[in-house]
């Protein structure tokens, strides 16, 4: 049973409470915003130059083994206590008071140098990952300062991550949701939301400060919403959610094939390098590689191959699995957007809107974030081609399984009934 509680007039203690918590974390959501948008920024800069640079001399793609063999080395040496990454992150606001240690400052400049070398030699990674790892591990390093306890540090590092989130996508609202919502499969921490959207807002402001901008991406064409439409748009959404249940799979097993097959790390992502460089050469295309923010942007304006989706699948599974590092969220745009374009040759929703739709609700699938994905889409496509893409966002999430890419998100409840 539900205890009934009775609406009141908030208590002048109430409101004094709220004053004390606001004045206490504005100040410190104000630092990690700042830190987060700045490491974003940095980031964001260097993939730029890491990607036109590798485009421009091709080449450089047959040493992706020998910087897997580095980025490997880096972590086994010096990386090993936040070689974890997002996971590690999790794993320390799970944890008990007892069990918390302070994450690393070595995580930043670890990650960024890990992100841009497997950008920059022809890796399949995204880019949060890294944001998140630098918007929390940054965070992190204020605990001691402002003397927080157990549960507050669990709050600083929920802010980190919507910080970094939010920076690198130049989408605050699905940041500060984020940061609250990847924790716990089936509930959502509310005590952390002020600080959140706090550091997000902040976070973003800060990474355009320094003058770097993110891509636009334009649903051009919205039909009016009919019952027959928010059908397809389930419908899809279902599609979309098996495509990132076979991807969080797929990149799982890849990785448990490379550490049952080779024992030692650094030998790990240069074997992987040597797959994948060796496919970018066999066939003869870098679409599939790096960011793919080019093939991305074309899904929304024009017609595009109906394999890209699976192609760029296996090349991030690899690339990720085999022990690169970056992130797995903008591959997961891609194939969303890829996806979708195909799509529209089966159901009768325009390819713009379904390439949005898949941008948003693939992500959501396999990160099981469905309140940021569809935030993400609002803010990034409108609200009419949201709402098409909100929907698409739970039923991707309700057929995407209970394990997504995060092995350290927890469950606290099934997605539905009768699970």
């Amino acid at each position: 049973m539900y205890k009934k509680v009775t609406a009141s007039v908030p208590a002048p203690a109430e409101i004094l409470s709220s004053l004390r918590y606001l004045l206490r974390w504005i100040p410190i959501a104000t630092l990690v915003g700042l830190l987060g948008g700045t490491a974003s920024a940095v980031l964001l800069v260097s993939l730029e130059w890491a990607t036109a640079t590798r485009e421009s001399h091709k080449w450089i793609i047959a040493l992706l083994p020998f910087a897997g063999l580095l980025v490997g080395y880096l972590y086994q040496h010096f990386g090993n206590s936040v070689a974890g990454g997002n996971n590690l992150i999790l794993d320390e606001i799970h944890a008990d008071t007892d069990s918390q240690q302070k994450i690393p400052l070595r995580m930043t400049p670890l990650i960024l140098l890990a992100t841009f070398l497997s950008h920059l030699f022809g890796g399949s990674v995204g880019r949060e990952g890294t944001a998140v790892q630098t918007g929390a591990s940054l965070a992190d390093q204020l605990t001691q300062p402002f003397r927080l306890d157990a549960r507050s540090r669990r709050v600083l590092l929920m802010a980190g991550i919507s910080a970094g989130f939010g920076s690198v996508f130049g989408t605050p609202l699905a940041g500060a949701f984020f940061g609250i919502e990847v924790l716990t499969l089936g509930s959502i921490s509310y005590e952390a939301i002020a600080p959140c959207f706090l550091a997000a807002f902040l976070g973003d402001l800060t990474t355009r400060a320094w003058g770097v901008h993110h891509k636009l991406y334009r649903v051009t064409d919205i039909p009016h919403i009919t019952l027959v439409g928010l059908v397809y748009a389930a419908l899809a959404g279902v599609i979309f959610g098996l495509v990132a249940l076979t991807f969080a799979r797929t990149m799982h097993a890849v990785s448990n094939i490379f550490k049952r097959a080779i024992s030692w790390p650094p030998m790990r992502p240069f074997v992987g390098g040597i797959i994948v460089a060796g496919a970018v050469f066999a066939i003869g295309t870098t679409k599939y590689i790096g960011i793919g923010e080019t093939t991305t942007l074309a899904a929304f304006n024009s017609n595009l191959p109906a394999y890209d989706w699976v192609l760029k699948l296996v090349f991030t599974a690899l690339t990720l699995g085999s022990g690169f590092k970056g992130g797995e969220v903008t591959p997961l745009f891609f194939i969303g957007a890829t996806l979708g374009n195909s799509l529209s040759h089966i159901l009768p929703l325009p390819p713009s809107l379904l390439a949005g739709m898949g941008f948003a609700a693939v992500f959501a699938g396999a990160s099981n974030t469905p309140i940021a994905s569809s935030l993400m889409a609002m803010e990034l496509f409108g609200t009419e081609a949201g709402t098409y893409a909100a929907i698409a966002c739970v039923f991707s999430y309700l057929f995407s399984g209970h394990s997504g890419i995060y092995h350290s998100q927890r469950i606290t409840s099934r997605k539905h009934l009768g699970s």
